[in-house]
């Protein structure tokens, strides 16, 4: 990527994002997922399409037909430098219905062949913060395993860990197998996003995520630990269906077992953004005063090795 344009970029890139989240503002809490994230789509496209880019949409919400997803391989921009784009408009879309916390609008920008394509299929997870041994987890390790390997590391019990999950039925093995290994285990009903964020931030007390998700959003957490230095490690889930093999195949996947690592799923010069939709662990959400609406944004530069938190204030 032409270093003297980042910084354009990561202008541009900053208010596409905050633009979608304080587009999520007048449906937060209205359990109105669905128009909620029209409302965070609908925005993104508009202000990509606004950029000095020639961006192509690797990473998306469906397929070309499924109107108003900003769909894999869509062309953004007024045309410019050639970027791989990943993006979540609305990561967490019953969070924002519901009020709840971590709801995000995500971004991230790489050079081309930066992301890797994944289809929108489900993704085994594992992720830890930076300063680790190298392959200190690994997702063909028990979850016992992982946790003694991790907690020797950190130089502490496997009690003093606690380990982030989504709370769904599919995870009942792996929350039992964690609590039965010592640990302690935070359940959370969406945004894994932001889960994996929160490994590499000590204030948030998160020293692992496991479980599976969507694979989409496997990518862009990694893209954000490529700034931290976090480790993450993915594995696209099939489940022997033929349409979904053969769609990963046509997308460029050989390996259907392979494990991915961060650098594999995000490489090159990567650029994350998320703004806060509703209040969480590393952002808070949108606002709105008199004629004034606040966001807040984080801003990971792998390049620079840099991570922002930004506030803005836009007038309404």
């Amino acid at each position: 990527m032409d270093r003297s344009k980042l910084s354009t970029i990561i202008l541009d890139a900053t208010i596409v994002a905050e633009k979608a989240a304080i587009a999520c503002y007048d449906w937060i809490g209205k359990g109105k997922e669905k128009l909620a994230d029209e409302a965070a789509v609908t925005s993104m496209r508009t202000s990509l399409n606004q950029m000095q880019i020639s961006g192509t949409v690797v990473i998306g919400e469906g397929e070309r037909d499924e109107a108003p997803m900003l769909y894999i391989g869509e062309k953004v921009g007024l045309g410019g430098i050639k970027v791989d784009i990943a993006l979540d408009p609305l990561e967490g879309t019953t969070i924002c219905a519901t009020a709840n916390e971590n709801s995000l609008a995500v971004i991230a920008f790489a050079t081309q062949g930066g992301f890797l394509h994944a289809p929108d299929v489900y993704m085994d997870k594992i992720a830890v913060g930076a300063g680790l041994p190298q392959d200190v987890v690994d997702l063909d390790n028990s979850p016992k395993t992982n946790l003694q390997n991790l907690a020797k590391a950190k130089k502490c019990k496997i009690s003093d860990l606690q380990v982030m999950i989504l709370q769904r039925n599919r995870h009942a093995e792996i929350i039992a197998k964690c609590r039965e290994a010592g640990a302690r285990v935070k359940l959370i009903s969406d945004g894994d996003i932001a889960a994996v964020i929160a490994t590499t931030d000590t204030k948030t007390g998160i020293d692992i995520y496991m479980g599976t998700g969507g694979a989409p959003e496997g990518v862009l957490a990694a893209a954000a630990l490529r700034t931290t230095g976090g480790q993450f490690m993915g594995r696209l889930i099939f489940n022997d269906d033929k349409k979904q093999i053969a769609r990963a195949k046509k997308m460029g996947i050989k390996d259907l077992n392979k494990k991915y690592t961060t650098e594999q799923l995000a490489k090159g010069d990567v650029l994350f953004i998320a703004s806060g939709v509703t209040n969480g662990s590393m952002l808070e959400g949108v606002k709105k005063c008199d004629n004034h609406i606040f966001v807040n944004t984080l801003i990971m530069d792998s390049t620079s090795k840099s991570v922002r938190k930004i506030s803005s204030n836009y007038l309404v």
